[in-house]
């Protein structure tokens, strides 16, 4: 269909409006969010989990704030696979596959119906979103911001270990988002098919081979150790919260039409037609310290390869069911 000169100055026009909506409620929201937070700070020293909760509550709200400006232009969802909603007050990691900005914005619009899962939830990305406009937000809201990179590797499992033990409990946090494949598919995907060729693994297109480090720590720090079916001695504050631990990991594929990911700029300007981002959820669970164990022998076996193969090839699946809605 060609563009004739009306409709691309129009859609100049309305990314021109757009942009200028996005900035004022930037400039309104995330001030007031900050100042709020700074007003309510002799709660955080009289009751530190009534006031996490209500920061919780404005982090969900700027969130869907967020999630607004897709759903504006025409940008919606379909999620497939298991109900996570039923899972929303128990402690899980949630996995995703990465392709580009577009993604996490995608995440806040599919969790908004999710309970408290938003409001309790942390996560993990590129430590360059530290200097956005939505840095400082998460900042407060206590996300980790990881450095990429062999050099930094080993620091950055260290700063993750020990910033767990600092704020996710003590903040109530209930789920961790993390992108094991550990940056984009467009700048992965050599590499790891490379990797792949030299290890005899499968040869993916869709995804990459994830890395293991991140989610090995988180796993290990908050998997409840169990001793003939209770939980084992360790923090007072641990044991007087109840905590179960982390309970689930939720296996997430975002599939978007044609394999054209949609990036933050599209999400914000909307020049793109509007389209259905396809989002599956698989929820994995388990009890007690077996998980570490049941994760790195899934990384390291044969079963991994055959399931990292069947989420490769489902793939085309989805988006041939995209393209006929």
């Amino acid at each position: 269909m060609a563009v004739t000169p009306v409709r691309a100055g129009w859609t100049l026009l309305r990314a021109l409006l757009r942009f200028l909506f996005m900035v004022a409620n930037n400039l309104v929201a995330i001030p007031a969010f900050v100042c709020y937070v700074l007003v309510l700070q002799p709660l955080r020293l009289l009751d530190g989990r009534c006031f996490w909760r209500l920061e919780g509550r404005m982090y969900k709200w700027l969130l869907g704030m967020v999630a607004s400006w897709g759903w504006t232009a025409g940008y919606t969802v379909m999620e497939w696979g298991e109900d996570i909603k039923a899972i929303s007050t128990d402690e899980a990691v949630m996995l995703v596959n990465h392709q580009a900005t577009g993604d996490v914005c995608t995440l806040m619009m599919c969790l908004q119906d999710k309970g408290l899962a938003v409001a309790q939830m942390m996560w993990l990305m590129d430590h360059i979103f530290k200097y956005t406009n939505f840095g400082i937000v998460s900042l407060i809201h206590g996300d980790f911001f990881i450095r990429q990179g062999k050099s930094h590797r080993d620091q950055q499992l260290l700063l993750l270990k020990k910033h767990l033990e600092n704020n996710y409990r003590s903040r109530d946090r209930k789920w961790i988002v993390l992108f094991p494949e550990g940056g984009f598919l467009r700048k992965r995907r050599e590499t790891s098919q490379a990797f792949a060729k030299k290890n005899n693994l499968p040869f993916l297109t869709h995804v990459t081979l994830p890395r293991i480090g991140a989610t090995s720590i988180i796993l290990s720090s908050l998997v409840a150790r169990q001793e003939n079916g209770s939980p084992a001695g360790g923090d007072a504050k641990e044991l007087d919260s109840k905590s179960k631990g982390l309970q689930w990991v939720i296996d997430t594929t975002i599939a978007y039409p044609n394999a054209e990911p949609i990036d933050i700029q599209t999400w914000i300007l909307g020049y793109r037609r509007p389209t259905v981002t396809h989002v599956h959820y698989r929820a994995l669970f388990s009890s007690g310290c077996c998980w570490c164990r049941r994760l790195n022998l899934r990384l390291q076996s044969s079963d991994l390869r055959v399931s990292l193969q069947n989420h490769d090839a489902a793939y085309p699946h989805r988006l041939r069911l995209v393209s006929l809605l």
